[in-house]
């Protein structure tokens, strides 16, 4: 309504502001580890990267094969601790492929009333529980439970973004559990230059942002997600067969 400057008057100055860090020593909120990892992208789909417009370029970033991988091993090794996991991605289509091919549950805009409620209701209910959310996750939903985020796909470089999701994990936990904070980065592509933008705000909250190049154990876990060469082959073509169709938005 284009009344923002009215807010100071509405509800007053700010009267004090807290640095996170000094938050998380003192107990108020939970100390978190975050970390970048860069994931390289098989020849052929860098290949059609490279070709590709705008939005077929973030579909591919998103569905980066090692990407998934990657996720695959975060997420079972997780629930293997029995932590609550929440894998966000605001590409909708990325969203679907992902839960569909690990086999957990997910949520989005179009996602009924019920349904979301029963799947939220197991997720707080059971310990080592993976829900896969788009965006509305940002703002909409409270989950106090969740204590590691990985995320697959971010709103370009949306500082504002980063920190909210930074927070859905923050809540004290039980016995002095630690918070992860995983940001899942198709290497040498735009998703790098995005990242270091999202990171800036936490950077200047005093959070370090550890970049990992490899994961140890993720080779010696049998049966991940686009494991084989024709997997990845049968992906990329479906990406590009229907990419007429595909739904990027987040509804």
């Amino acid at each position: 309504d284009r009344k923002v400057g009215d807010i100071g008057f509405l509800i007053g100055p700010k009267l004090y502001e807290a640095n996170w860090l000094d938050l998380e020593k003192t107990g108020y909120l939970a100390k978190a580890c975050c970390a970048e990892i860069c994931c390289t992208m098989p020849s052929k789909f860098y290949e059609r990267y490279l070709s590709e417009s705008s939005t077929i370029r973030q579909i591919l970033c998103a569905l980066n094969p090692n990407k998934a991988k990657i996720c695959d091993f975060l997420v079972r090794y997780h629930e293997d601790r029995g932590d609550r996991i929440l894998v966000f991605s605001d590409n909708v289509f990325a969203l679907r492929s992902y839960a569909t091919k690990m086999t957990r549950s997910f949520i989005y805009g179009a996602t009924g009333a019920a349904e979301r409620m029963k799947i939220l209701k197991n997720f707080q209910e059971f310990q080592g529980q993976t829900l896969f959310i788009s965006r509305i996750g940002d703002t909409s939903i409270d989950l106090p439970e969740a204590n590691v985020i990985i995320q697959i796909s971010s709103h370009y470089g949306s500082r504002r973004q980063e920190a909210q999701r930074l927070g859905r994990i923050l809540r004290p936990k039980f016995r002095s559990q630690k918070a992860f904070f995983y940001s899942l980065v198709s290497a040498n592509t735009e998703e790098m230059f995005y990242a270091a933008k999202r990171q800036q705000f936490l950077i200047s909250q005093g959070y370090d942002f550890k970049t990992v190049i490899e994961l140890n154990g993720i080779n010696m876990m049998s049966n991940l997600v686009f494991d084989t060469k024709e997997e990845e082959e049968q992906l990329l073509n479906q990406i590009l067969s229907n990419q007429n169709r595909l739904d990027f938005s987040e509804l």
